[in-house]
C-alpha cells in the first residue's frame, strides 16, 4: 500500500520542489506533477519481520521533462528554452508526455520488481503504454538519501530508451529503505 501526498505548503528540501510551468505559442503545459511529493510505502509484514512504514520526500530533475538533442538548430534551443536557477535546457515534449506517469510509477516502487543497481546510485525502469498504445521502456534514473533525517528520493532522470536494457542486477526497493532508515550502506546488487 502506498499513500502520496502533494504538500499544499512548500516542502524545504536540497532539490527544486516547484517547476513552472512552460509556454510556448499560447499553450501551457502543467509541470505540477513533478512538484515535491511525500510518498509512504508500506512494507507487508513477511515471516519474522514486522509491517514497516517509510516515508520519503520525492523531487524530480528537470531532466525529466528537458533534453537538448543534437538536431535542435540554435533557434529551437532559444525557443524552447526552459530555464531553471541554476542551468537551462530545451523543453522535450516526448519527456514531457511519459513525465505524466512518474509521480504514479514511483507510488509504485515497492511493489514491483523494477529497481536495478547501478554502481552507488538506483535505477528503475519499467515498460509504459504509450498514448498510441505501444510499449515503451521508460528509464528513471534515481538516487535514495537521507537529508537531515529524512529519506530522499530524488529522479535525476526519465527518458525513454533507444536500445533495450541487457540483464540487469536487481535490488529490492524495501532492502534500500531499510538500510537508509538504518543509516547503512545501501544494498549491493543480487547476482
Amino acid at each position: 500500500m502506498t499513500n502520496v501526498t502533494a504538500k499544499k505548503k512548500k516542502l524545504i528540501l536540497d532539490k527544486e520542489t516547484h517547476w513552472q510551468p512552460f509556454r510556448l505559442d499560447d499553450q501551457v503545459y502543467d509541470l505540477s506533477h513533478l512538484d515535491g511529493q511525500v510518498v509512504e510505502y508500506v512494507q507487508p509484514a513477511k515471516g519474522k519481520n514486522p509491517a514497516r512504514n517509510y516515508k520519503f520526500y520525492v523531487t524530480y530533475s528537470f531532466h525529466c521533462f528537458a533534453k537538448d538533442y543534437e538536431h535542435l538548430t540554435d533557434e529551437d534551443r532559444i525557443r524552447l528554452e526552459y530555464k531553471t536557477t541554476k542551468d537551462s535546457r530545451p523543453f522535450c515534449f516526448i519527456r514531457y508526455e511519459l513525465s505524466k506517469k512518474l509521480p504514479m510509477i514511483i507510488a509504485n516502487l515497492g511493489q514491483a520488481n523494477l529497481v536495478f543497481h547501478g554502481g552507488y546510485e538506483s535505477f528503475a525502469t519499467c515498460d509504459i503504454q504509450s498514448e498510441h498504445g505501444e510499449t515503451i521502456q521508460y528509464y528513471i534514473s534515481f538516487v535514495a538519501y537521507r537529508e537531515n533525517k529524512k529519506l530522499r528520493l530524488h529522479i535525476k532522470s526519465a527518458y525513454p530508451l533507444d536500445e533495450p536494457l541487457g540483464k540487469v542486477k536487481k535490488v529490492k526497493f524495501f532492502s534500500i529503505a531499510l538500510n537508509l532508515l538504518k543509516n547503512k550502506t545501501l544494498p549491493k546488487p543480487q547476482m
